[in-house]
C-alpha cells in the first residue's frame, strides 16, 4: 500500500461499520409495522429484531440511509476536530516548538524600559492595560537557580535598575 492510500483509507475504515449499522437502522424503520410515524415508533423494537437478523440489509434505500447517516457522522467528527481549542493543525498533540519573535510580541511593550527583562531580546510588559485583554499576564516572577547561576547578576539587578515597579527581593543566603 502506498503512503497516501494508508493515510486516506485507514482513518476512514471504521466508517464502513457505521454504514452497516445505519443501513440496518434504516431497514428497521422501514420494516417496522405501522403506516404513520407514530405507529412506526411504537413498532420499532419489532423492526430492529427483524432488521438485525441479517448483517446485510437488502433494500437500496437502506444502504442510502446508511451512507447518509455515516456522512453526517463523518462531518460531525471533522467539524469537531476542526474547531477544537488548543489544537495546532497538522502537528502531533504535545509536541513543542521554539517560540519566535512573533509569539512574544503581543506581551512586550514597544518601549524596552517598560518591560520586565527576561532575556536580551524578550521581555514582559508592565502595563496592566494591554490592547487585547487576552494578552494580560501576571507580573509576578520567581527566579530559581543554583548558587552561582547568575540570578542576581543577570535578572535581579538589571530589573531593579529600571525602577518601574515595586519589588520584593529575598535572598536566604544574605
Amino acid at each position: 500500500m502506498t503512503d497516501t492510500l494508508k493515510k486516506n483509507l485507514l482513518p476512514n475504515l471504521p466508517y464502513l461499520l457505521f454504514v452497516i449499522v445505519f443501513a440496518n437502522v434504516g431497514e428497521a424503520i422501514r420494516v417496522a409495522p405501522g403506516a404513520d410515524i407514530s405507529a412506526k415508533v411504537l413498532g420499532l423494537s419489532e423492526g430492529f429484531s427483524l432488521a438485525f437478523q441479517s448483517l446485510w440489509p437488502g433494500n437500496g434505500m437502506d444502504w442510502l440511509a446508511g451512507i447518509a447517516g455515516t456522512a453526517i457522522m463523518r462531518a460531525a467528527v471533522y467539524l469537531r476536530g476542526k474547531n477544537a481549542k488548543k489544537y495546532r493543525q497538522n502537528v502531533e498533540y504535545g509536541s513543542a516548538r521554539w517560540g519566535t519573535k512573533a509569539d512574544i510580541a503581543p506581551f512586550m511593550d514597544p518601549k524596552p524600559e517598560n518591560n520586565i527583562i527576561l532575556t536580551l531580546t524578550e521581555g514582559l510588559m508592565m502595563s496592566g492595560r494591554t490592547k487585547n485583554p487576552a494578552h494580560a499576564r501576571n507580573k509576578n516572577v520567581l527566579v530559581v537557580g543554583g548558587s552561582g547561576s547568575g540570578k542576581t547578576r543577570f535578572f535581579i539587578k538589571p530589573n531593579l535598575m529600571q525602577m518601574h515597579s515595586s519589588y520584593v527581593v529575598t535572598d536566604p543566603n544574605g
